[in-house]
């Protein structure tokens, strides 16, 4: 089978399967949430209420189908094909969501998840990432690591004081920095297990930071989820910063590289204004539904739309 065809028949596949995982998983884990006391932002408590619900648990396992399903696409296909089409968890989220919930889509929400995956997608299209840099290449990891650490704070505090799905962005956003800053990292685990077996990765402070980092990253997408009346907005925020900080940290600390010639540095501020814009879009949009599902909510215990 020629290459083209592999690609075809292997990897497109299993990336777009591997994103439907992704998808019912967040949808799951929405509503799951729901029924779990509320905690302190990044209390652990959360997972202890959470790991009694069966669902929740089935859920984990998607995940982990949809990340096998996710090496499978990378082993076959090129970045550039495979990361665009996992993106697109977000649409099949918003619609595992509608579904659970017995309700139809908002189109408005998913113009503004078509806008973040549509403009993610041109984006790494249009840089094509190159190299497999897993090593620091010596220049200084301090700049990048205080304005993503600024990053964080910055959106904890915003979720705190602003109330509705603006506060829940906040979260989301701040996860996606925590996610984008493991994926980098684990890069760099990856590479010193590599290079010298399975000691190795021991010796340095990257493995000690993923074991850190990740967890607050997944349990903040938890208490995001439990947060929003509406899983689209975050959900759709989440996937979009997570590969932009992760390419940052390409870039920046691996020595990796994105195109950058003036025609395609245009393209690529566009590709960002229409990320923006879909954020926007989703924020304000789930703000709307949120005080009308607050207005109209007669006691029936379902509260998720998408």
């Amino acid at each position: 089978m020629s290459t083209q065809g592999t690609v075809l028949v292997i990897a497109v596949p299993a990336a777009v399967v591997g994103a439907a995982s992704f998808g019912l998983a967040s949808a799951i884990q929405h509503r799951v949430t729901k029924q779990v006391p509320e905690v302190r932002t990044l209390s652990p408590r959360m997972l202890f209420d959470l790991v009694r619900k069966p669902i929740w648990v089935l859920s984990i396992g998607t995940v982990l189908i949809g990340l096998s399903l996710q090496v499978v696409a990378l082993a076959f296909g090129p970045l550039v094909l495979v990361q665009p089409l996992l993106v697109t968890s977000v649409l099949f989220g918003a619609g595992f969501a509608a579904l659970l919930a017995h309700r139809k889509m908002d189109l408005v929400l998913a113009l503004g998840g078509l806008a973040c995956v549509g403009g993610l997608s041109a984006f790494l299209v249009l840089g094509r990432p190159s190299g497999q840099g897993t090593e620091f290449t010596g220049a200084s990891i301090l700049p990048l690591a205080l304005a993503l650490g600024l990053l964080v704070v910055l959106a904890l505090v915003a979720a705190r004081w602003l109330p509705g799905e603006v506060g829940v962005i906040g979260m989301a956003v701040a996860t996606g920095v925590l996610y984008g800053v493991t994926a980098g990292l684990i890069k760099v685990v990856a590479g010193q297990f590599r290079s010298g077996g399975l000691a190795e990765p021991f010796q340095h402070w990257t493995l000690y930071a993923v074991c850190v980092i990740g967890p607050m990253g997944f349990l903040l997408s938890q208490q995001t989820f439990q947060r929003g009346r509406l899983m689209s907005p975050a959900l759709a925020v989440i996937t979009t910063v997570d590969p932009l900080v992760a390419a940052a940290i390409g870039v920046n600390w691996l020595g990796e590289r994105i195109e950058s010639s003036p025609t395609i540095l245009a393209g690529e501020i566009i590709a960002v204004v229409m990320i923006i814009g879909g954020i926007v879009v989703l924020t304000r949009r789930g703000e709307q539904l949120r005080r009308a599902m607050d207005q109209d909510d007669r006691g029936t215990g379902d509260s998720t739309w998408g």
